[in-house]
Order: structure tokens, then C-alpha cells, then sequence
């Protein structure tokens, strides 16, 4: 499937996924549904999602309802709370680098920095190990 959103192409077929979720192994059952995490060649995150009659991903026509997809784009944080929820640790460790400790002397930051930042601090959390948030502590520490 491919859809366009505000000027932004997604599409399955070109697109690498990166996880899969099913709640139910029936693909003929009403109720089935299934999601799919993606990531664009240009680093944008979307989910893929089918569904028969009764799931969500249902299309209503008149008064009955059958099969239906959806493609919802997805922030980078939006795409580690699914993974989180719907992945195993090491997949999601795979995908989002370890996860860090819950301590009480710790702030959360929101921010904004540049693409081309953002995937150095990638290349560097695959080649180490460590977290974004390790690598950024580290650095700011050594200054």
C-alpha cells in the first residue's frame, strides 16, 4: 500500500519494516487485525495497519463492514512506544538501542535537532551500544 500524507509518500513496498504485530493467528476471523512498523529510506516511521470486519482497520459500507487498511505516519518517540508495546526487548533493542534505567535523577528533554545530527547520533548508538541519551551525556560530560 502507498499514501501520500501532507506531501510525504509512504509506501510499503520500499519502505523496510521493522516489526509486526497480529492479535490473533485467523486471518479469517472478523476480528483479525494486524500492524506494521516501517521506517522510509529518508527516516520517517509509519504504521501499517489491516484489519477484517471487526477490527479497527474496518471499512464501514452501508450497514455492514469488511476488510480495510490505513497508513498513519509516526514521530520517532510514536514508533518506540509501539515497538515497546508490541515487540519483544531484543527487537526493540534492535531497532531503538538499550533502553536506559528508570532513575529519579534523571530530566526528559524534548528537542529538536538536525537530520543530519540525528542519524550521526544513530550511526554512533549502532557502532557502540549505547543509548542516544548515553552518547549525548557523555559528550556534554567531557566538555
Amino acid at each position: 500500500m502507498k499514501k501520500v500524507i501532507d506531501g510525504s509518500l509512504y509506501n510499503t513496498e520500499t519502505a523496510k519494516r521493522l516489526g509486526v504485530w497480529e492479535n490473533m493467528a485467523d486471518y479469517n476471523n472478523f476480528g483479525y487485525c494486524s500492524e506494521e512498523l516501517y521506517q522510509t529510506k529518508s527516516g520517517k516511521y509509519f504504521l501499517y495497519g489491516e484489519g477484517q470486519g471487526l477490527s479497527k482497520y474496518a471499512t464501514i459500507r452501508g450497514n455492514s463492514s469488511g476488510y480495510g487498511e490505513h497508513i498513519e505516519p509516526l514521530t520517532s518517540a510514536e514508533a518506540a512506544e509501539w515497538a515497546e508495546k508490541n515487540l519483544d526487548a531484543d527487537e526493540y533493542i534492535k531497532l531503538f538501542g538499550e533502553p536506559e534505567e528508570a532513575t529519579d535523577n534523571k530530566d526528559f528533554l524534548n528537542l529538536s535537532i538536525p537530520t543530519s545530527t540525528k542519524r550521526k547520533l544513530e550511526k554512533m548508538r549502532a557502532e557502540t551500544g549505547k543509548s542516544i541519551s548515553q552518547i549525548i551525556t557523555e559528550i556534554v560530560e567531557s566538555l
